[in-house]
């Protein structure tokens, strides 16, 4: 019988590299991204985050073998067909990418349909939380949209407000404003939520909106920096940015087109914006610096210079698409080697992604957890300007996603989140206004004086008069027996006088 198993367990080791401590892959990857560097998550400015991850994972996993083929994914419907078009020889393994929500759509709706696995630092409209059809095999290493909008309904809930206006500048292009505040307007339904959308060519006159919506207590915005700039100085010009309202705008990526709260713009507004930015609050991503992250960081710099790109002067700083297609990788390795270990290969696309979702690793910049849906919790900063006098801001408050609590950190300040009570409206006039039909004040109220007054003299008259009648009448009715009586008397002498005769 020995003689047996010995064989039988050579057999095993050889023929099932499952069992053998060093497993051993070749994988197909194929990444969408954009050439044009106005992106945040352009080729020039990710590439490299993903091949520093490929060296990493060579030496952590020498048995795994990416073969990375970058794509553009630009224009619009480029990604989709170079997926059918690269998927009649051989399907890849795993597909990192795209970011913006209309190319994502189509790719992973086909890479579903294949069961592929996809993993995207984008894709964080609302619609992507669907993963129950067609966007099943997708992951998202980036927060969305959605768990941005925790951050709000906490402090909603802190600080006991009920009333927002969601103010949103919509390019009708890639909408990223439009989609992050779905996600806030999606959450938010046990609060009265209104919006004003902004569109960048038509327009518009912030003034006015602000009249309409004297009701609200928190003025939430995803717009252009400029815009936020024109905002708050509209606002400042009312009076607004007393306390009365508070004011905060998103600013995910630290960039422009999101607000970056950046208030100086060397012209003579800066003042009156510097005060009026001094109401202004944002809302960002958590920032946790790790050594790693500054080998990580420095790396990144060194790649960009040698590229030597000249139309991309902020290619070397390290936002959530960098850290997130390089953490893409390592999800996927993580979630490939257990699968291996359980007897899965990479053409079980579905096993695969399953085993990326509920799970906490170790990110580049930090710990990162994914949730039962396939979607990245989200923790995010408050920010607020604390050195009025500088113009200076700094984290005050922090939210955290897994376990949903709400930090307030030695910066903040109660007072500045305090929501001043505003003045009541006279009602007098406007009522003075809809019912004296077209008299003046004054008029209309010495004709009520008027009227009130005749009213009393007439129920005392009223009073007086009845009041009257019964004295009469009483002392009517006390007569009426003696007058009986004389009668009677006068009728007996006068039949005595007639007997007599």
């Amino acid at each position: 019988m020995a003689g047996f198993i010995e064989p039988f367990l050579l057999f095993l080791v050889i023929f099932n590299p499952v069992l053998t401590d060093s497993l051993s892959e070749e994988i197909e990857v194929l990444v969408f991204l954009p050439q044009n560097n106005s992106y945040l998550f352009s080729h020039a400015r990710v590439a490299p985050a993903i091949r520093y991850a490929q060296d990493r994972l060579k030496a952590e996993y020498p048995g795994f073998h990416f073969n990375i083929h970058f794509e553009n994914s630009d224009p619009a419907n480029h990604a989709l067909f170079t997926l059918a078009d690269r998927s009649c020889g051989q399907k890849p393994d795993l597909i990192i990418g795209p970011v913006r929500e209309y190319e994502a759509a189509g790719v992973v709706r086909l890479a579903s349909h294949w069961k592929i696995p996809v993993i995207s630092a984008g894709a964080l409209a609302t619609a992507f939380k669907n993963k129950r059809t067609e966007y099943s095999h997708l992951t998202r290493i980036a927060p969305s949209y959605v768990k941005m909008a925790e951050t709000f309904t906490a402090m909603f809930e802190h600080f006991t407000w009920k009333s927002a206006l969601l103010l949103i500048e919509d390019d009708m292009k890639e909408r990223d404003c439009y989609f992050t505040m779905e996600g806030v307007y999606h959450l938010m339904d046990d609060y009265n939520v209104e919006f004003e959308i902004i569109h960048q060519e038509a327009p518009f006159k912030i003034e006015d909106i602000f009249k309409t919506n004297q009701d609200i207590e928190v003025v939430i915005m995803c717009a252009g920096a400029d815009r936020i700039r024109e905002i708050m100085l509209a606002a400042h010009r009312q009076q607004l940015t007393n306390g009365s309202f508070m004011f905060f705008n998103v600013d995910l990526f630290n960039a422009s087109s999101y607000g970056n709260g950046s208030w100086r713009r060397e012209d003579e507004f800066d003042e009156d914006a510097r005060q009026a930015y001094a109401s202004l609050n944002t809302v960002t991503l958590l920032r946790t610096v790790k050594p790693a992250y500054e080998n990580f960081s420095l790396e990144m710099k060194s790649s960009i210079e040698g590229l030597g790109l000249y139309d991309c002067n902020d290619c070397g700083n390290v936002n959530m698409f960098v850290e997130g297609f390089h953490d893409a990788m390592v999800l996927y390795t993580i979630a490939l080697q257990e699968g291996m270990k359980n007897g899965y290969t990479k053409k079980n696309g579905t096993e695969i992604t399953s085993l990326m979702w509920n799970r906490t690793f170790e990110g580049i910049a930090g710990q990162v957890s994914i949730d039962v849906n396939g979607d990245r919790v989200g923790d995010f900063s408050l920010m607020a300007m604390t050195n009025i006098e500088a113009g200076s801001y700094e984290v005050v408050a922090n939210y955290f996603g897994k376990n949903k609590t709400f930090q307030l950190l030695p910066a903040f300040s109660t007072d500045h989140f305090t929501l001043k009570r505003k003045q009541e409206k006279p009602k007098k006039e406007k009522e003075v206004e809809n019912h004296s039909c077209g008299l003046g004040v004054s008029a209309f109220t010495g004709v009520t004086v008027g009227a009130v007054l005749g009213t009393v003299m007439l129920i005392a008259f009223y009073f007086f008069r009845k009041n009257y009648r019964i004295t009469i009448q009483r002392r009517t009715h006390g007569e009426e027996p003696e007058s009986v009586k004389h009668h009677q008397l006068r009728e007996d002498s006068i039949r005595s006088n007639f007997s007599a005769a």
